[in-house]
This record gives structure tokens, C-alpha cells and sequence, in this order.
């Protein structure tokens, strides 16, 4: 049988503070008290300052997260001098790029841009992108006059679109006059999803050496429901986005677990190599733009910008052993049972204990584990404490009940065996994934060995059951075929 290994990943992020307003949570505060958006938008960080921020250079692969040790928190008061929009793995998109991306992936004449707005300062910015072509620019279209935009506004039914705070640039159309599942709030969520996507899916194909037509399969983690009134998250996000990232051969399909479906997704993926159903796969996971702004309000109390304010997505390549990229262990995939229970401790033991002892390993064998790594910036502020120091501390108190640890390191185990938060707080995209990357160059490098990765879900948010979820896996160092 094949043995599957990661062959690269894309890390991306889309700033995009104008959108912020139409965020889940800011929409329904906004509803309820008008003067929360004039607050909002007075918290707005620039593009510039979202380059400048370390935990984004961390994200899109240009620091490792333990430089982010160097830096005093809050790290929104800290602005690298020598930060790059571009890495070997993504980039941090600006907000009128990622407007035109939206119109190069809308087929349905969702979105509107204004004519002098498309053609001085969309167009050029993206004429100049590494990724765009021809084809992309021509689908940009001419753009519309400012009174035509005002007049898809006059109904209600669809959204504005704003650059610098308040600047009106473009409109968002529903998709049926009837349909609520097809209002403009619910496809400007799906069509963000989509374009940050794409941008993702084209970094990984564009930066490692996979041609986008030996793709055979493509699975979509992200967190849309995407469908209409009859099949409300029918789905397939991921053959979507692989058309616009020329994987003509592919087909795919998408899976849905909350936070965890990134896990699954590589699980799935992977298992398709091994048996040798495809050679070449890969993963891929838009932004969430529900989840933008959602936990502002924490931010806005201590005086900090907004740094909910961006979209992650992520593209993973599985594929057939190459003899260099690390491998995927897959006969130590962990997974929560339903009979395992939901204490932290009984979770623990499923995704990380139970695989390991599988593979005959401890807890302190695997070199570094990746844990569900938001950003503190965001979730402190909010009274939602500082989560993968939580989740380090219960790994570490498991591996001292097993007598693999002193009791007096505990408190070193994140420093040695873990590491800072850093992800964009978007669920799918913050569970263990973001350490993907450096965890491949690390290993390639010779810096680790293997690393862990343990993604955790939240099923019951469903409202179909109390169940959590888990799933885990590890990557190890090629030994070429030794």
C-alpha cells in the first residue's frame, strides 16, 4: 500500500475590516443598539497594521511560533518592521484584492463592484498578483456606476460594500427573492468562503511540486452550509473551488465536524493514498465570515483593535510517499467515541493516549503537539482565557498521571513540547491545523522528528446532540524508504 505524506500546505489570510459589520455576532449587537457599529468601526485596524502583526507572520509561515515568545502581549501593540504580505506558503491579502477575488468567483452575478473603485484600485493591485490570470482579470468585468449600486440597495434585500470604514464601493445581491437560505447575508458567507479558498488552493498548487490537473480528489472542511430552502448544506465547496484552481481531473466532496473537520478531512484523505482509490489529494478550507468580529466586544473593552477583523483558509496536499515530504501515520489516527464521554481528561485519553500506546509511543515521544491554537489576543479580552495553554496543561497533567512526567513540569510542558496561540479564532481553521506547515519544514529540516496534531469539535452546537468531538493524527520525518 501507498504511504501518504504531506507534500505542502497554504496558509492564508483575507483582512478585511469592512466586513466585519456583517459578522454574526456584530449584526445582531448592531440590531439591537445602531451606535455599536460607529464603535466598531472606530476599532477598524489597516491593512498595514495586519501585516505588521506577529501572530498573521506566524500564520502564513514567515516566524515560527516560538519567536512569538520574543514579543510583549498584547502583540496588537507590536509592529515588525521587516513583515511581508507574501510567504513560501500564502500571503495576507488586503481587502480590495479580496473584493476582486469575489468577483472573479461569482458565476452568478452576485456582486457589484463600482466602476472607479474596480478599475484604479482592484484591477491594477491584481493584475500584479503572482496567482492571477488573464481569465481572472477579464471576469472582473467593467464595473457599474455609483447610482446603479444605490439601486440594488433601495429593496433591502442586499447588502453594501464598504472600503475604509465607510466608503460604499459595490453591492451584494440575493441569490431568490423567496429563498432566505439564498439572501445575500447567507452567499456574501458562502462566496468568502469560496474566494479565500481559491486564493489557498492556488498557493499550495503554485508553491510545491503538484500540478493542478494530477489532483484526483478534493474535500472542503470549512463551516458553510451551503444549499438552498430543499438542501440546506448539500454542499461540495471543495469542487467548487478546485475549478477555479484548474484541477480538471478532480472530483470531491465536503465533510462537516464543526472545528474538527480538518482532522477528518486528513484522516479521509490520507486513506485514499494508503489504499490507492487516488494518488493525489488534497484538502481545503475557506474562511468563515460569520465568525468575523465575534468576540469584538473584548477587544473594544481593553482599548485594542479589533483582531477578529480577518478570514483564515488553508490548503493541505496528500499524496503518494516522495520519499522527502513527512508522513502520515495512519495507524495511530485518534478519534473521540461516543462511548468516551466529554471530560477533558476522557477526551485526552481518546486522541492522544489510546493512539499512541497503538504505536507503542508516550506522550513525551511525540517532539511537538498542536492543540487548538487561537489567538490569546482574541480570546483573553473576552473572558474565554488562554486556550492552548489549557489544553497543554491537561495534556501535561495526563502524562504525570502515566508517569512520563515530574508533577514540576508541568508548567514547561507548553514552552518544550507546545507553543503560543497564533490562529485566526475561525473554528476549522484555529484546531491544530495552523502548525501544519512549520511542523513539515521543522521535520524536513531536521529541527523535530514528528508532531502531533488534535483537533477538537463541538457537535452539540447542532442542537442534534450533547456529543463533542475529536480527531488526531501524526506526522514523522521520511526515512526515504529505509
Amino acid at each position: 500500500m501507498a504511504t501518504p505524506v504531506i507534500k505542502g500546505v497554504s496558509f492564508v489570510i483575507t483582512h478585511t475590516p469592512s466586513l466585519v459589520r456583517y459578522g454574526s455576532k456584530p449584526v445582531r449587537e448592531i440590531e439591537k443598539n445602531p451606535d455599536v457599529l460607529r464603535d466598531i468601526l472606530s476599532h477598524l485596524r489597516s491593512y498595514e497594521d495586519a501585516v505588521a502583526y506577529p501572530p498573521n507572520q506566524v500564520f502564513i509561515g514567515n516566524m515560527r511560533p516560538e519567536s512569538l515568545k520574543e514579543y510583549e502581549r498584547p502583540w496588537t501593540n507590536q509592529n515588525l518592521s521587516n513583515a511581508d504580505r507574501f510567504s513560501s506558503w500564502g500571503e495576507i491579502l488586503p481587502e480590495e484584492e479580496f473584493y476582486g477575488w469575489l468577483k472573479i468567483a461569482d458565476e452568478y452575478d452576485l456582486i457589484y463592484l463600482e466602476e472607479n473603485f474596480l478599475n484604479t484600485r482592484v484591477k491594477p493591485r491584481l493584475e500584479n498578483h503572482p496567482l492571477i490570470s488573464s481569465k481572472d482579470i477579464e471576469a472582473l468585468g467593467k464595473g457599474v456606476n455609483i447610482d446603479e449600486i444605490q439601486g440594488k440597495l433601495e429593496d433591502g434585500t442586499a447588502l453594501p460594500l464598504f472600503v475604509n470604514k465607510d466608503q460604499l464601493i459595490g453591492v451584494f445581491t440575493a441569490g431568490h427573492d423567496e429563498d432566505k437560505f439564498l439572501s445575500a447575508h447567507i452567499l456574501l458567507e458562502n462566496l468568502s468562503n469560496k474566494a479565500s479558498g481559491i486564493v489557498a488552493m492556488r498557493h499550495a498548487l503554485s508553491s510545491f511540486d503538484v500540478k493542478p490537473e494530477q489532483i484526483e480528489y478534493v474535500i472542503g472542511c470549512d463551516e458553510e452550509a451551503v444549499g438552498d430552502r430543499y438542501q440546506r448544506g448539500g454542499g461540495n465547496m471543495a469542487k467548487s473551488i478546485a475549478e477555479y484552481a484548474g484541477c480538471v481531473n478532480a472530483s470531491g466532496s465536503d465533510i462537516k465536524a464543526f472545528c474538527c473537520a480538518p482532522a477528518h478531512a486528513v484522516s479521509v484523505a490520507a486513506s485514499f493514498v494508503q489504499s490507492g482509490i487516488y494518488k493525489e489529494t488534497l484538502v481545503i478550507g475557506g474562511g468563515c465570515l460569520a465568525k468575523l468580529g465575534m468576540k469584538y466586544a473584548g477587544n473594544i473593552s481593553k482599548e485594542m483593535p479589533i483582531t477578529e477583523d480577518q478570514m483564515g483558509a488553508i490548503a493541505i496536499l496528500i499524496g503518494e510517499d516522495d520519499g522527502e515530504s513527512p508522513k502520515i501515520r495512519t495507524d495511530a489516527f485518534g478519534k473521540h467515541k461516543i462511548s468516551a464521554g466529554s471530560s477533558a481528561q476522557a477526551i485526552y485519553n481518546s486522541l492522544v493516549v489510546d493512539p499512541l500506546e497503538a504505536i507503542g509511543k508516550k506522550i513525551t515521544d511525540i517532539d511537538k503537539y498542536a492543540v487548538e491554537l487561537h489567538n490569546p489576543d482574541v480570546t483573553e479580552p473576552n473572558g474565554n482565557g488562554n486556550v492552548p495553554r489549557g489544553n497543554y496543561r491537561t495534556l501535561a497533567a495526563m502524562a504525570v498521571m502515566k508517569k512520563e512526567l515530574d508533577r514540576s513540569e508541568i508548567n514547561s510542558f507548553e514552552d518544550k513540547y507546545g507553543m503560543l496561540g497564533f490562529s485566526p479564532t475561525q473554528g476549522h481553521i484555529a484546531s491544530a491545523i495552523p502548525f501544519l506547515g512549520h511542523a513539515r519544514d521543522m521535520i524536513m529540516n531536521g529541527e523535530i522528528n514528528n508532531a502531533m496534531f488534535v483537533g477538537k469539535g463541538s457537535l452539540f452546537l447542532g442542537k442534534m446532540t450533547s456529543l463533542s468531538d475529536g480527531m488526531s493524527f501524526i506526522i514523522e520525518k521520511n526515512d526515504g524508504g529505509n
